[in-house]
């Protein structure tokens, strides 16, 4: 088989690799892409887009059960799983047809295949263990992703107990659901489920859900699932799993007490670890730690010549991180000067349960420990009137500034379409805007996005509607 030269090859098709192919095509790189199994990855064909598509259903679900609130009525409100999931495939297969287009309209060569690095500068591609072709480049960024963690004693099974895959597939609605962990994941099914009518128990090992967050918001998260009917156990370990013909017991610890809780189907969202086997790695400088491939700041690994993006690599695992990534790596491997490495601490994150949960930058606690004092704001939504008028008054911004500086250290929401207002926050963050600048802007009314305003306001005993 004769060999292919490339000047980059991309080994996985997901929302770091296309995105880093295509910026590498725009650069006038010969660029390839090795896939396995479908362009756009995790996050277009079993993540990001799907999961949205089956949140938005099952809000729909939620107002046309909250219909005389706004002055309307219906009979005999019924959905069928089915179509919900029909919809959510739906819409994958559109975008996934849509990145290999994109990769084609710039000339990108991609490859159906397994990839798998055969020395140096070269990688092999099978399929069903056959050969399809042998390639070479001089730089070659590993975008292979990841998959979810299994732990001993509650692994999935494909029928009683799910991964993300089969909760976006399900055949028939559970009527009881066990979700373990209360990451963006869990929360996020944990919600879609209780939405559509299921009793939902979300187990959380730590001492509250969505750890990650700023502890307010997940206070405010908490009491809202718990409103809804959601049951919540923290600090609590899932001690092992017996399974009926169809039912699913969990043995559960919490508060120095065990009980036994009997669902129809358990999820398990308990975190990624990342696809780094079977890859060629060995004997090569890539090094590997917990699962995840270790890189500098221009995604470079210890091999010359070999980078890797995206989930494969540390936190956060976010599909705008992992396209990020993909963009500065190439334009670095291209020698263009204006190019910065990526700062985490701007780098939002957005949870799509409901109520939405949006963040960027230190939480409260985590500004405090790194030495800084701090100015804090709040804004509830129910002092803004677009939040009313829209019947969702439930919600909060919440502003972390450095009490010397003004730089604004983090910002925390939580509410109606926040995962569409934080990236205000994130433009400041990056642009290094500091309180004035914030207070100086002029925002629209009426919109929610007043409240971010507000937040800032308040940080500095000026807010006006509260």
């Amino acid at each position: 088989m004769a060999e292919q030269s490339f000047d980059l090859i991309v080994l996985g098709g997901g929302p770091g690799g296309y995105v880093a192919a295509i910026r590498a095509a725009q650069l006038g790189m010969k660029t390839a892409v090795v896939e396995r199994e479908h362009l756009g990855g995790i996050c277009l064909n079993w993540g990001c887009i799907p999961t949205k598509a089956l949140l938005r259903s099952s809000e729909i679900n939620h107002l046309l059960h909250t219909l005389d609130a706004y002055g309307f009525a219906a009979d005999n409100i019924r959905f069928d799983i089915g179509k919900i999931v029909k919809r959510s495939r739906a819409v994958a297969g559109q975008l996934s047809g849509g990145v290999k287009h994109l990769l084609r309209k710039n000339k990108v060569t991609v490859f159906d295949g397994h990839g798998k690095l055969a020395g140096k500068g070269r990688l092999s591609v099978t399929k069903d263990g056959k050969p399809v072709a042998d390639l070479a480049a001089k730089h070659i960024i590993l975008a292979t992703g990841a998959r979810a963690r299994v732990l001993p004693g509650l692994e999935p099974d494909g029928k009683l107990v799910w991964t993300y895959k089969e909760a976006m597939v399900p055949p028939a609605m559970p009527k009881r659901l066990i979700v373990i962990g209360s990451g963006a994941i869990g929360a996020e099914f944990a919600s879609f489920y209780l939405n559509l009518g299921a009793e939902v128990t979300l187990v959380e090992v730590l001492d509250r859900i969505l750890p990650v967050e700023d502890a307010e918001i997940s206070g405010f998260v908490q009491k809202a699932f718990a409103k809804q009917g959601m049951k919540i156990l923290t600090g609590a370990k899932v001690q092992g799993l017996r399974k009926a013909d169809d039912s699913v017991t969990a043995v559960i610890e919490a508060g120095g007490k065990v009980q036994e809780i009997v669902a129809d189907r358990v999820i398990s969202a308990v975190g990624i670890v990342g696809n780094v086997e079977d890859i060629g790695l060995e004997g090569t400088g890539v090094k590997v730690d917990r699962a995840h491939v270790v890189i500098d700041e221009w995604c470079r690994t210890g091999e010359p010549g070999v980078y890797a993006i995206g989930d494969l690599t540390g936190p956060p695992w976010l599909a705008h991180k992992a396209s990020h990534e993909g963009v500065l790596c190439v334009e670095h491997i291209a020698g263009l000067n204006e190019v910065h490495p990526l700062v985490p601490l701007n780098i939002p994150g957005c949870t799509y349960c409901r109520p939405q949960v949006a963040s960027v930058g230190l939480t409260e606690a985590a500004a405090k420990e790194a030495g800084h004092a701090v100015k804090v704001g709040r804004f509830s939504f129910i002092g803004n009137g677009k939040a009313i008028a829209m019947g969702e008054p439930e919600g909060l911004v919440k502003t972390v500034f450095d009490a010397k500086t003004g730089e604004l250290l983090g910002a925390h929401m939580v509410g109606p379409e926040v995962t569409e207002m934080i990236q205000g926050y994130t433009i400041a963050k990056t642009m290094e805007t500091t309180e004035a600048e914030l207070m100086e802007t002029v925002f629209p009314h009426p919109t929610i996005s007043e409240a971010m305003h507000e937040a800032v306001l308040d940080a500095y005993g000026r807010v006006i509607h509260m």
